[in-house]
């Protein structure tokens, strides 16, 4: 069974931030972790729609 999450970027280690690919749809995500919080959220390109890795879209 493969992943539906495939983190493709990982920075830091207190406090981390990590982009992470929906397999089934390319839509990437920010993941920002510090101290006891974090947060999700859709990266965005600069028009305010959602960044796509092309690698997975239209599976």
């Amino acid at each position: 069974m493969m992943n539906r999450f495939e983190k493709i970027y990982s920075q830091g280690i207190v406090d981390v931030v990590e982009i992470w690919v929906d397999r089934d749809t390319g839509v990437n995500y920010l993941w920002r972790k510090a101290a006891n919080a974090g947060g999700l959220t859709p990266l965005l390109d600069e028009d305010g729609k959602p960044v796509i890795t092309g690698k997975y879209k239209n599976q």
